[in-house]
């Protein structure tokens, strides 16, 4: 075998040992406990970045290398989002903050103190406390966070000042999942109360709602904005209409457990699928079915997302583990 040795640590660290001289070098890094999201670049591909029970990490898609570590304390990061410019990393914590992190440097360019309350609700559900979901507008003007405590809040960013512009109080739970439509005038969330809310961001009220008989784990838009998808804990995946909310039909999306997350992908052919059944799944989204899956995760599948370029999927898990998926080869019409 040589002088060469590697050493694996507890912190998930793999150590290149010289067996004479005993210099070690440092050769691979990965999270050592739960990930909780995981986030690509508008448009860009080549990097990735992930966050977890103790950091933000910002990944080469390509060597898998580790460029950036950003850490607070102890605190949880429990979401993050790449401003669509790609000035800035907005990150939501366990501690009610929202952070925004130079995405090169790591150095903090503004910090939401109490953007949501630790205290006083009347129900917690899930096992996140703070702010639990982010989204930023295609204008890099504003943020929309939601939390533990049930309320979605949007907020004007003005360099390294923000502004709360509206505090919208209809959820009953927990806020998994936000996402904007792309003239910014609308967004969606998705809550475990067992429903989805569309807000109107210009007048800042409801617009529609969905429910189910579920904890609702993830909501996105169609590409041309007509149709939303959606999971959650009844294992099942929604195909709802945009405009009346009402439901278009329903996929068995897993017989072993609850789905966590779903993206779809640039051009609306296809989407991904992630849950308890730690099963990575491709599906046709015209066909509705499943037409690939990946086995490699032995915890629960957290969150998941399709590369821009459409050439890899990248889920991470309950186990800490980030896994890259490569589908550049995927004809989903060839695989019905």
């Amino acid at each position: 075998m040589g002088s060469h040795i590697f050493v694996g640590t507890r912190r998930s660290n793999v150590y290149h040992i010289n067996e004479k001289t005993f210099k070690d070098e440092l050769r691979q890094t990965c999270h050592f406990s739960t990930i909780t999201d995981i986030v690509f670049p508008t448009g860009y591909s080549e990097l990735f970045a992930t966050c977890g029970s103790n950091d933000i990490r910002v990944w080469n898609a390509r060597t898998s290398a580790e460029l950036l570590r950003i850490q607070v304390g102890t605190l949880e990061c429990n979401c993050i989002q790449f401003t669509k410019d790609g000035a800035s990393i907005v990150s939501g914590w366990s501690d009610g903050k929202v952070r925004a992190f130079g995405p090169q440097s790591g150095k903090l360019i503004y910090a939401i103190n109490d953007a949501h309350k630790l205290t006083g609700m009347k129900r917690v559900s899930g096992s996140h406390a703070g702010v639990t979901a982010v989204c930023v507008d295609n204008a890099n003007k504003r943020i929309i966070t939601g939390g533990a405590d049930g309320q979605v809040r949007v907020w004007t960013i003005r360099g390294q000042s923000y502004q709360l512009d509206a505090s919208l109080k209809e959820h009953k739970a927990t806020i998994n999942a936000i996402c904007t439509n792309s003239m910014d005038t609308e967004c969606v969330s998705a809550s475990d109360d067992g429903s989805c809310i569309l807000w109107d961001l210009v007048r800042n009220i409801r617009r529609n709602i969905m429910y189910a008989q579920t904890y609702f784990k993830a909501a996105q838009y169609f590409v041309d904005e007509s149709q939303l998808l959606t999971c959650g804990s009844d294992k099942k995946i929604g195909y709802w209409d945009a405009v009346e909310c009402s439901v278009i039909r329903e996929l068995e999306g897993s017989k072993g457990g609850e789905i966590n997350t779903l993206d779809i992908s640039t051009d609306g052919s296809f989407f991904a699928t992630g849950g308890n059944d730690r099963i990575v799944k491709l599906w046709g989204y015209d066909q509705g079915t499943c037409v690939q899956i990946g086995l490699g995760h032995s915890c629960n599948i957290t969150k998941l997302k399709i590369a821009p370029d459409m050439k890899h999927v990248v889920s991470v898990s309950d186990e800490g583990a980030v896994m890259i998926w490569s589908i550049q080869d995927l004809d989903v019409e060839t695989l019905m």
